[in-house]
């Protein structure tokens, strides 16, 4: 077992049996689940809208090389600049050029889970560059020193009341505060590093190669801000973001919205093109998109699993995946959590390392079922798990075991001669641990339904 697998195993022991985090958590998702419900409403043929969806997004998949150059053309020629980032060290290593080079030393950062890959502030403030989050729930886990606990939502964790205690500690506003009080008080606070900011970094929701521009979709009007005051906008696009054109907005924009937090339409959404043109009056001087692989090559390599990069990020998996409900994010310990993040984290981090993430799930197929791509994720689960034996990434115990069991099952005679007791000191034996000490391992019957029906029929 490696360390990230018993690490993972000790966390998610602890986190399963909190009932505070239990009962915070239950309560969020709750409130998600009603807000869906709601927005689904708005499709007269959800089912069609998820298989248009899967088709755009296969077709970005299977182009994508020619989709990346069309983009990487036509936004340059609209004056933007083009960064490829063959891992986060390239793409950090360039971010830190831009900021050397324009003697920036202030960045204000909208909600980026590609930015989390970077470990983007942290690697920032290495070369004492100041990166603030501006998404409020991005602010909360940066100023808690933690990172975001699920992909929409990063704050998900935390009750209000735990809200309250952390910016009484750490800007001595009242215990009392709520949350409304505390959004006043970070809305004042970033309006400040708003304003100062030499160089604005955001995510990207979507490439769009027909017209050279990225979409950008929010809820607070912080992403709008982050790139309208610097005169630098630097947007990090992981590869697969791209879709084959703006028009499939119409169509992907309230799908994600519905899905993502129940909305019919995300507040903000903005297509940004470039730089401030002539005779315009808005937009930085300078915008650079870095084009982050980073990993997905792997997974663009997989026949089967790369039909995950069709996900369009709504969370809504998640949301549905009991194993997430029951342990949380953070015991994942990797950008991407839940079942998407544990059929892609192996592929682009490792599979050795990330293996065990492909066995945390129950495969009761409700990702799948939740899915507005229609991507079937217990499946690609189970592809992840047949590369790991293929691999020869098992544990030596483990082929040992499914080994004898595979003969075990292909031999009427091995399976029956022996006794009902030596099979249960067997079981004890291999199973125990895994099966976990707080249920009762499975015990065999004295007689096998095979003997039975022989006795009942008089067969011998």
């Amino acid at each position: 077992m490696s360390d990230k697998q018993k690490e993972f195993s000790r966390k998610a022991e602890i986190k399963a049996f909190d009932i505070t985090h239990r009962k915070i958590l239950n309560f969020n998702i709750g409130k998600y689940d009603a807000a869906v419900l709601r927005g689904k409403e708005q499709f007269s043929n959800l089912p069609l809208a998820k298989q248009r969806i899967s088709v755009i997004k296969h077709r970005a998949v299977n182009d994508m090389e020619d989709y990346l150059k069309e983009f990487e053309y036509n936004f340059t020629k609209n004056g933007g600049k083009v960064i490829w980032a063959q891992n986060a060290q390239v793409a950090i290593e360039e971010i830190v050029k831009i900021c050397v080079k324009t003697e920036a030393t202030k960045i204000v950062k909208s909600k980026s889970m590609a930015t989390e890959e970077l470990d983007f502030n942290e690697e920032l403030e290495k070369h004492h560059i100041e990166s603030v989050e501006t998404d409020l729930g991005e602010y909360i886990v940066q100023i808690a020193g933690e990172k975001p606990y699920h992909i929409i939502t990063p704050a998900m964790h935390k009750s209000k009341e735990d809200v309250a205690k952390l910016f009484n500690e750490k800007f001595n506003l009242p215990i009392e505060s709520t949350p409304e009080q505390i959004t006043a008080f970070v809305r004042e606070l970033l309006r400040n590093k708003f304003v100062n900011a030499e160089i604005g970094v955001s995510g990207v929701n979507f490439i769009l190669p027909d017209v050279g521009a990225i979409a950008l979709t929010e809820n607070e009007g912080n992403a709008l801000m982050s790139v309208s005051f610097p005169k630098i906008h630097i947007a990090i696009a992981g590869i697969d973001k791209i879709i084959p054109s703006m028009k499939d907005l119409g169509l992907i924009w309230p799908v994600l919205a519905a899905h993502g937090t129940g909305q019919n339409i995300t507040v903000y959404n903005s297509i940004l093109s470039g730089p401030r043109q002539e005779g315009e009056t808005d937009g930085p001087e300078e915008m650079y998109v870095v084009l982050l692989d980073n990993g997905r090559s792997n997974l663009l390599a997989q026949k089967d699993q790369k039909v995950a990069f069709t996900c369009i990020r709504c969370g809504a998996c998640l949301n549905a995946c009991p194993v997430y409900k029951n342990i949380g994010g953070h015991t994942y310990d990797v950008v991407y959590t839940g079942p998407i993040g544990s059929v892609v984290t192996p592929h682009i981090s490792g599979m050795k390392e990330y293996k065990h993430l492909s066995f945390a799930s129950s495969l009761c197929g409700k990702c799948t079922e939740v899915c507005p791509a229609g991507i079937k994720l217990h499946k690609l689960l189970l592809y992840n798990r047949r590369d790991v034996v293929e691999q020869h990434l098992s544990r030596y115990m483990d082929r040992i075991v499914m080994y004898g069991w595979k003969k075990a099952m292909l031999n009427r005679w091995i399976f029956d001669k022996p006794s009902a007791k030596m099979k249960n000191s067997v079981i004890r034996l291999f199973f125990r641990n895994a099966w976990g000490p707080r249920r009762d391992v499975p015990v065999v019957q004295p007689k096998s339904f095979n003997q039975m029906w022989k006795e009942m029929k008089g067969i011998k």
